[in-house]
């Protein structure tokens, strides 16, 4: 069974939370006999250039086929959470059975009704509909070229393509240009034509990707530009360091052979000298060690959600990718849970149940606080995007029952296995105090430059993936993520690791904080080039899509910086435990 259709059922979500496992929903099979009912699904409706504000289909005064009764229906958690409302059009539909152009009901349209259907006209007002999983999209009308005059576009001409007992392909084509004018009646028609197709099943939703935009060549010179930088990154931190830490070294040991009397007229300095602080413990180690755990989580959702996507063509089904994710998510709650117990306490702390249920809630409180002030406004507005009640209980239950427990598990074993503090050097129970050094090696200056080349190394794929998510565009390349990925991280390693050795050398232990906030602050450009993207990129408009951008703009920018923060932090943990090994210390 593929993992597209792993999803969560939310009327039995609370009776399955224990085990989270993903269920096969009651989902039709794809397969069809000749004359069996295929349904024709109304989903929403709303303005163009603003893909994320959609309102049930029937909101606008539409009218229902003639048809009441329906055979199958489902809804994922993915799809609750993504604003999906499927209504059932009431149309008539058999596999293989044509039907010509038939009136299914009439529109008596007063002057409310026209008055809604002009506004939605006016601000170009497109639905969506789906055929067996295949999405279809039509305009509610247009205006003449003077915006004097409206028209609704009346007749539904589906042509439905199929390959033996499956649906492959599906056109909608709108005609019936009818003028809208008040106290009319306006009838409603639609009809529906069959045609063999040669497209396979497993290949129906290509002609809705877009190779030659994420495909395009720039898309190929950007990763090809980004896997340039690594390499020379790499290098130059490789060739610096190693050439100066063996310098370094060779001062350390000559001083060494030196007597008391000439080491203490000697010139002392660099990172050695620090040796007896460099371990203690970073300020606020309940809150760091949060975002160290809710970081290596984050990270491992993120690789595991890509590598599931590029197995698996998560795309050709609805709120797939957000179940998975989900899924997933609570899934590696023990990760969150080893790696914040562990450095917790390593570092001394004490309190590690309330670390546990700060690093436990940490990234749910923050999604769900951006998402429930989002959803007053979406309730405002009557928005499809209004998340029901129950969802939100059913994700509630998920942290509580879930995500919590095995994260309990996740900080019990990171407290037992790799707790100890196993430090190569002793920690000094005076700190020392921390030396002047120019402005530029202060610890604030290095934070605000630290995230330029990591964010430079992963914008052009920003692009893509804002474009695919705020506009209509399926991301389906999910390879170049995995690429983007991989370099995001090398880099952030290379530019932490060069920023704490300068900070160490200015005799100035403070690492820990400065290293994930260096790393972190990649977020910081990121949420600024999405100012960009909104002002030259996009064409929204509207208190609610405009909330709703800059708030989950503002969560996914957050999860980027904790994620690349708790990677730079974890490899120059490696470098400075490793580089303070091989050192002799009296």
């Amino acid at each position: 069974m593929g993992l597209g259709r792993w999803t969560i059922e939310v009327v039995v979500l609370t009776t399955v939370l224990s085990s989270l496992l993903p269920v096969r929903a009651d989902e039709h099979d794809h397969k069809y006999t000749d004359k069996e009912e295929v349904v024709l699904w109304m989903n929403t409706v709303g303005p163009y250039h603003n893909r994320q504000e959609t309102y049930k289909y029937f909101s606008l005064p539409f009218c229902v086929g003639i048809k009441k009764t329906i055979s199958h229906y489902h809804e994922t958690l993915g799809e609750a959470l993504q604003g999906v409302e499927l209504e059932f059009s009431g149309l008539d539909i058999k596999f293989k059975e044509e039907v010509m152009q038939t009136t299914y009901c009439d529109i008596e349209l007063d002057k409310p009704k026209r008055d809604a259907f002009v506004y939605a006209i006016k601000n170009h007002y497109w639905y969506q509909m789906y055929i067996d999983d295949l999405p279809i999209w039509g305009i509610v009308g247009e205006a003449d070229e003077n915006g004097e005059d409206y028209y609704l576009w009346t007749y539904k001409k589906l042509e439905i393509g199929h390959n033996g007992n499956r649906i492959v392909d599906v056109n909608l084509t709108s005609e019936g240009k009818v003028k809208l004018v008040p106290n009319t009646r306006i009838p409603m028609s639609y009809s529906v034509k069959w045609k063999k197709s040669d497209v396979k099943f497993e290949d129906r939703f290509d002609k809705y990707l877009d190779p030659s935009f994420f495909q395009h060549r720039i898309h190929w010179f950007s990763i090809f530009n980004s896997f340039m930088m690594v390499i020379f990154l790499v290098g130059l931190v490789s060739m610096i360091l190693m050439r100066t830490l063996r310098k370094d070294y060779a001062r350390y040991s000559k001083e060494e052979e030196m007597d008391d009397m000439d080491r203490d007229l000697g010139d002392e300095y660099g990172w050695k000298q620090v040796h007896g602080d460099v371990f203690r413990p970073s300020s606020h180690p309940l809150i760091f060690s949060s975002l160290i755990g809710s970081g290596c989580q984050i990270f491992s959702v993120s690789l595991i959600v890509i590598i599931l996507a590029m197995i698996e063509d998560l795309y050709t089904e609805r709120g797939s990718m957000l179940s998975t994710a989900i899924f997933v998510y609570a899934a590696t709650s023990p990760v969150n849970g080893y790696f914040g117990g562990s450095l917790y306490a390593k570092q001394g702390g004490r309190r590690w149940i309330k670390q546990m249920f700060i690093g436990a809630f940490l990234i749910p409180a923050m999604v769900c606080g951006t998402a429930f002030f989002i959803n007053f406004i979406a309730i405002y507005y009557h928005a499809s995007r209004a998340i029901p009640f129950g969802t939100m209980v059913a994700v509630c239950c998920i942290c509580f029952f879930v995500i919590l427990p095995l994260n309990l598990v996740g900080t019990i074993l990171g407290r037992n296995l790799s707790g100890q503090p196993n430090f190569p050097c002793r920690v000094n129970a005076v700190p020392r105090p921390i030396p002047e050094k120019k402005w530029f090696m202060e610890p604030a200056v290095i934070v605000c430059l630290g995230g330029i080349l990591p964010f430079g190394s992963i914008f052009i794929e920003m692009y893509f993936i804002f474009t695919s998510f705020w506009a209509y565009k399926i991301y389906y390349v999910y390879g170049f993520m995995m690429l983007v990925l991989v370099i995001l991280c090398i880099v952030t390693v290379c530019v932490t690791i060069v920023c704490t050795y300068f900070l160490l050398n200015a005799e100035d232990y403070r690492w820990q904080w400065t290293s994930f906030l260096s790393a972190a602050s990649t977020a910081v450009y990121v949420y600024m080039y999405s100012f960009y993207y909104y002002f030259f990129k996009t064409k929204m408009y509207g208190l609610f899509q405009t909330s709703f951008y800059f708030g989950y703009m503002a969560v996914f920018s957050t999860a980027l910086g904790i994620m690349c923060g708790a990677v730079g932090y974890m490899g120059t943990s490696a470098f400075v435990r490793k580089i303070y090994t091989n050192v002799k210390i009296d």
